[in-house]
């Protein structure tokens, strides 16, 4: 296994983005067709938060209602915008942060996703699938 190796060999460097004044109903959106389950929401080019599937489903009835009722949905949606939701307080690191380390950093904390930003823009996102697809490529 390679001990020095840097998170931007195994990051999503195409990163879907939620803008912060997109709807929750965008948000679930992008996370059912794109198979996501972590968004970065941005202002201008800043990243300001992250959304992520989890939160969504705890403001929401998805769980408690039948797939076609999203009428439920969409008005518990509406109450709530992506500010009010998404988590403020990030982590983030660079692209020549070492894979040990952002590991590290996921293992110790109790979120599933790294926003991964150099001089101020975002580059990428480092989740903890790709650290566990990383771990698979060893073997």
């Amino acid at each position: 296994m390679k001990k020095r190796t840097p998170v931007s060999t195994i990051m999503t460097a195409e990163v879907i983005t939620l803008n912060h004044t997109d709807s929750l109903d965008t948000a679930e959106r992008l996370f059912k067709t794109k198979n996501i389950r972590h968004i970065p929401v941005v202002s201008g080019d800043a990243i300001i938060g992250m959304l992520s599937y989890t939160d969504l489903l705890r403001i929401s009835f998805a769980d408690a209602t039948d797939e076609g009722d999203e009428e439920v949905e969409t008005i518990v949606y509406n109450m709530f915008t992506i500010e009010q939701v998404m988590a403020k307080n990030l982590i983030s690191i660079t692209s020549d942060t070492l894979i040990k380390e952002a590991a590290e950093i996921l293992a110790k904390k109790e979120f599933h996703a790294l926003p991964v930003v150099d001089n101020g823009k975002l580059v990428g996102i480092l989740t903890t699938t790709d650290l566990i697809n990383y771990l698979l490529d060893q073997f």
